[in-house]
């Protein structure tokens, strides 16, 4: 189906990041966005593994979850948002969301996964400063029941 648009140039001109990775997970496309979000050219993380925007700790768990889709050609994120952590080129910590879409060969096989990712770091910093302060506040209120005249 021809629908005249220029997916090439859709991709390039996405704000959001759009990851692409194969069956090993090594990444095969890079856009703007994500040079944006991550730091990183796509230069230096093309064929690169996504442990390179993976943090350490999470690792293992990212691989299980990875490979189960590679293995079934099937994801929960293809409609429901994924918020993890994430590290900048500059090791700084990321909260990004996203989904994924399983891409398959001419067999029926899973040959890509690929990932539409936005920065959400500020809004995840706001809503922890919004549940501490909400935290202070009902440690307040308990204070003051506790000391009212019953």
């Amino acid at each position: 189906m021809d629908t005249g648009v220029d997916c090439r140039a859709l991709v390039a001109a996405a704000p959001d990041a759009i990851i692409a990775s194969d069956a090993n997970g090594s990444i095969t496309l890079w856009n703007a966005g994500a040079q944006r979000i991550f730091g990183y050219s796509e230069a230096e993380a093309l064929g690169k593994s996504l442990d390179l925007i993976t943090p350490e700790r999470l690792r293992a768990r990212h691989w299980e979850g990875y490979d189960k889709s590679m293995r079934t050609g099937q994801t929960k994120y293809g409609t429901t948002l994924l918020r993890v952590p994430a590290t900048h080129k500059d090791g700084r910590a990321l909260s990004i969301a996203f989904t994924v879409a399983m891409l398959f060969d001419p067999n029926g096989r899973v040959d890509n996964i690929v990932a539409v990712i936005r920065d959400e770091t500020e809004r995840f910093q706001e809503d922890r400063k919004l549940r501490q302060r909400i935290a202070e506040l009902e440690t307040q209120l308990a204070a003051a029941m506790s000391q009212a005249p019953k």
